[in-house]
């Protein structure tokens, strides 16, 4: 069941006032996210001021969409006019937005209530929140456990019940990771599906929005909402906004399954694998059929995406100079040596990394060497999707080779960090859509996440098949036909 189909319904019926659900929500806020620190930033005035405008509106009969009065949080990469977007760094600690990222005015005018900021890795460049410059959050399903990253306090806001969905990132697994770790659902649409108007770039070509949501019915209702065209981004794709919502079943007959032979190999956990092969075992049973293939080019996917990803960083963080705006150091006798001062002390150690990394791969003498090779890998992969797709409806795998992994388990190990998106950063090499949801948790208990990648633009087919499997996966008191 859809949560905010359910919420909708009680708010027009009178049975439940959206000042009530907010007010929940903030208790919640306040009694758990000291420990888990989820949110950067809580607009609990603005929020109750909303909701108690909607109840009126609701009381007097007036026509709303169906996310009005949804508690959602944003993560603080995404800008809305007059708040703070910090992007979790020292360097844009004080920068308020100027205007409305795309996707922040459509939750704004569909009646969605913003409860607050979420944390992150600092400007995206992680897999496990603990790179944020103010705080790390904690995974809600074991506190001494990461959310997983870079949208760690998105997934965790929502696994905590603080709001009913949230959005993130996606640059190489940024949504559906910590969807994963946290036993939540998470959608990184199709590139150029939604709008990165406002959305502070990271890797200009692989960055996407999608929503992290407790249900596939969720992430599609949030993907209607923040999808479509949109003239001020120039990667946009130039097509209608989804109605996926409306197109759901339950049903994958005749769907054919292919899962990458190189993502369930040795890298990868057996409790994730079993897990992994016992949800397709259980579609195969409901009319799919799977069978393991190869995609080779997935062997040189995490290295390549280390070389393209903080290439694009490197040239799009160059504008955060202490110049123009953000933090700038009061030392300095020269301009060279202010610019130098307000970086060092204002980027933290895993973007000053990837700068590096992309500065160097950029130089003159090692450009051809590395980033012109690792743009023909992308394309090898992209081509090898393709391939795949002429004969599968569907690629399953993994969402992430492990379960949440311990907070500082790789303080000093930044390259296993790297391999936690080993299985989800091809997908935004390929620029396809991808969902992560909920299977068999290991014999620990914490959640495990199977990954579902279709060709690009079919997130319906997408959604429907993840439907299937979240139905087969309730409880039998909580199924629902499909």
């Amino acid at each position: 069941m859809s949560h905010i189909q359910a919420l909708a319904d009680a708010y027009r019926q009178g049975h439940h006032r959206v000042s009530a659900e907010v007010t929940t929500r903030l208790a919640t806020i306040q009694h758990h996210d000291p420990t888990i620190q989820a949110f950067l930033s809580v607009q609990a005035d603005l929020a109750m001021a909303h909701a108690q405008e909607l109840d009126q509106r609701f009381q007097k009969g007036d026509t709303l969409p169906l996310l009005a009065g949804i508690p959602v949080a944003i993560k603080d990469n995404i800008h809305i006019k007059g708040r703070h977007t910090t992007c979790a760094s020292k360097i844009l600690a004080s920068y308020t937005a100027p205007y409305d990222a795309t996707v922040s005015g459509h939750l704004h005018a569909q009646g969605a209530i913003v409860m607050g900021k979420t944390n992150m890795d600092e400007f995206a460049m992680g897999s496990s929140t603990e790179q944020s410059a103010f705080q790390t959050t904690r995974n809600p399903r074991d506190v001494t456990r990461v959310p997983g990253g870079s949208s760690g306090g998105s997934a965790a806001a929502v696994a905590a019940d603080m709001v009913v969905a949230a959005l993130g990132s996606d640059t190489g697994g940024s949504i559906r990771q910590p969807a994963a770790f946290c036993g939540v659902v998470g959608l990184k649409p199709t590139y150029g599906r939604v709008s990165r108007y406002g959305l502070v770039a990271f890797a200009s070509s692989l960055d996407q929005i999608g929503p992290l949501t407790h249900t596939v019915e969720d992430a599609a209702i949030l993907l209607d909402a923040i999808s479509g065209f949109d003239p001020m981004d120039s990667t946009s794709s130039n097509r209608p906004a989804t109605r996926c919502y409306d197109g759901l079943r339950a049903d994958i007959r005749g769907m054919r399954i292919g899962v990458p032979a190189e993502l369930l190999g040795d890298t990868i956990d057996p409790a994730v694998k079993e897990s992994v092969i016992a949800a397709l075992d259980q579609l195969a049973t409901h009319g799919a059929s799977w069978e393991p293939f190869s995609m080779p080019a997935l062997n040189a996917a995490v290295s390549t995406y280390y070389i393209i990803a903080p290439a694009e960083a490197s040239s799009n963080l160059a504008r955060f100079d202490g110049v123009r705006y953000g933090y700038r150091h009061p030392n300095g006798s020269t301009v060279k040596d202010m610019i130098a001062t307000s970086r060092g002390h204002g980027f933290g150690d895993e973007v000053k990394r990837r700068i590096i990394i992309g500065t160097y791969v950029l130089s003159a003498g090692y450009y051809d060497a590395y980033y012109h090779q690792a743009q023909r890998v992308r394309r090898a992969i992209s081509q090898q999707f393709q391939a795949a797709f002429a004969t599968y409806d569907l690629i399953v795998t993994p969402t992430a080779p492990t379960t949440a992994f311990e907070l500082g388990a790789h303080d000093r190990d930044p390259l296993g960090m790297y391999v936690a998106d080993i299985a989800t950063i091809p997908v935004n090499m390929a620029g396809l859509p991808a969902i992560s949801i909920p299977c068999r948790p290991a014999p620990s208990g914490l959640p495990i996440g199977l990954q579902l990648i279709a060709p690009a633009f079919e997130e319906q087919r997408l959604l429907n098949a993840a439907l299937l499997h979240q139905t087969l996966s309730m409880p039998t008191t909580q199924k629902e036909k499909p």
